[in-house]
């Protein structure tokens, strides 16, 4: 009889470790997607715990709903849309998974370490800060990522637009031949779903205020409140355009020039710690060598 419950349990753990990779599995080789503004789907990789734990998301949802995670969830969902993610992964779900990761964590670490005692205590401990700090981590990474990309296109978007507009194109007929001539990057992303908004009756200082909002990238404020300014004003949009692009690279060259001066003083570091104690093991080394060989 004890055979066969031992068995009997070999069997179940077996089916519930099956059960567990082919879930891990499914959701690992899981393609996710975010919807453009022209409807098309372009794939945007979600973090492996994330989709894991997405499915068990609304079981917080009546928690999460209250006041109090107001808050927490519109920075979150301000974030996700900063950082390509909105259609994907709303800001309450994304507070959902950083609740639920430490959790989770703390139960799968609380069992790691039970045949070690106390003495794992700070282990389990430093393990659960990280699975709470990593999806902050995470989305402000993914966030910054996309940003230096859009800053990192703005100057060259802003040249075409240029050569557009003084050849006889409208600002939004520009913004279209840019969106359809250039590969989709987050910059296009942007301009694509203000060209979106103002096609469905957005006016377009409204479409530029909602692109400044969404980035919240100085240089992308700087260019819509001069937009803005020039269509309240009547001023010509190719001149306005020309000299943010001019003054684009001359943030570009001084960022440049800044890193440039930064250089030697982060190189001091390596230096001290493994070059120098590197040559004088080199210079050294002979003469110690036969100094202890003479001794010895």
């Amino acid at each position: 009889m004890s055979a066969a419950l031992y068995w009997l349990s070999l069997l179940g753990w077996a089916l519930c470790a099956g059960g567990l990779a082919w879930y891990v599995l499914g959701y690992a080789t899981q393609i996710t997607y975010v919807t453009l503004a022209d409807g098309r789907r372009q794939a945007r990789a979600l973090p492996l715990a994330f989709r894991l734990l997405l499915p068990l998301a609304p079981n917080l949802d009546p928690l999460l709903r209250k006041p109090a995670f107001a808050p927490a969830a519109q920075n979150a969902a301000w974030q996700l849309t900063a950082a390509g993610y909105e259609g994907l992964l709303s800001g309450r779900e994304f507070v959902a998974v950083k609740t639920l990761l430490p959790l989770l964590a703390a139960l799968a670490l609380a069992l790691l370490f039970i045949p070690f005692g106390a003495e794992a205590f700070p282990f389990w401990l430093m393990g659960v800060l990280a699975a709470w700090i990593w999806p902050l981590h995470w989305l402000r990474k993914t966030r910054a990522l996309r940003a230096k990309q859009i800053v990192r296109a703005l100057p060259f978007v802003l040249d075409l637009l240029t050569l557009s507009v003084e050849a006889g194109l409208d600002f939004m007929g520009a913004v279209q031949r840019n969106c359809e001539r250039r590969r989709m990057d987050p910059l296009n992303e942007e301009l694509l779903r203000m060209q979106r908004e103002i096609q469905i009756g957005t006016t377009r200082k409204a479409a530029l205020r909602n692109l400044s909002e969404r980035v919240r990238i100085p240089q992308v404020r700087t260019l819509c409140a001069a937009l803005i300014q020039a269509d309240e004003l009547g001023v010509s949009i190719g001149s306005i355009l020309r000299i943010q692009a001019d003054q684009l690279r001359q943030d570009r060259f001084e960022r440049a020039e800044k890193l440039a001066h930064e250089a030697p003083t982060k190189m001091l570091f390596p230096l001290l710690l493994f070059i120098f104690p590197a040559t004088i093991v080199v210079l050294l080394g002979p003469l110690l060598a036969n100094v202890l060989g003479e001794f010895l």
